[in-house]
């Protein structure tokens, strides 16, 4: 069976969120047919679309992993469970979000599910972090995500730390 690296984007404003981020992170190795392969650093930022709300802890993980996109998707969204998350409105606060960010180099669009994330190439939450561990990562369909984050300059993180 083929195995296939992935990136996983992390977030949470609720509750611990540096811990659940790293306790997340060992989660993410301990999936069916899946090895963690990288963590980037936390950093905090502002919140997107609904503002009042806490500051977001957010981080990106590498996996090589055997399971499908769609069976990918549903472990990580069991893990969010795991970790309470409740989906009251769009962009609202968490205790833990998963995105599968990429997919090795595949292009996906189906119901439930785009790779790349739609939205990965415009925020620097998630390009920051990714760049941390994957400094010359193309977004298919997009290009490079340095060039990416270029174009996010005046979004302001702060890094936690690892």
């Amino acid at each position: 069976m083929t195995l296939h690296v992935c990136f996983i984007g992390m977030g949470s404003n609720l509750g611990e969120s540096c811990d659940q981020l790293r306790q997340a992170m060992a989660e993410l190795g301990a999936l069916p047919g899946t090895r963690l392969l990288a963590c980037s650093s936390l950093y905090r930022s502002a919140p997107v679309g609904y503002l009042d709300q806490p500051d977001f802890v957010n981080a990106v993980a590498k996996i090589e992993t055997r399971l499908t996109p769609q069976a990918l998707l549903a472990a990580l969204l069991h893990v969010e469970q795991h970790y309470g998350r409740e989906r009251a409105f769009v962009n609202a606060p968490r205790t833990l979000d998963l995105d599968v960010l990429l997919y090795d180099d595949l292009q996906l669009h189906e119901h439930g599910l785009t790779i790349p994330h739609p939205q990965m190439h415009r925020r620097a939450f998630v390009l920051l972090p990714l760049l941390d561990i994957a400094p010359d990562c193309v977004i298919p369909g997009i290009g490079s995500a340095r060039r990416a984050m270029q174009d996010c300059q005046d979004q302001v993180l702060e890094k936690l730390g690892n």
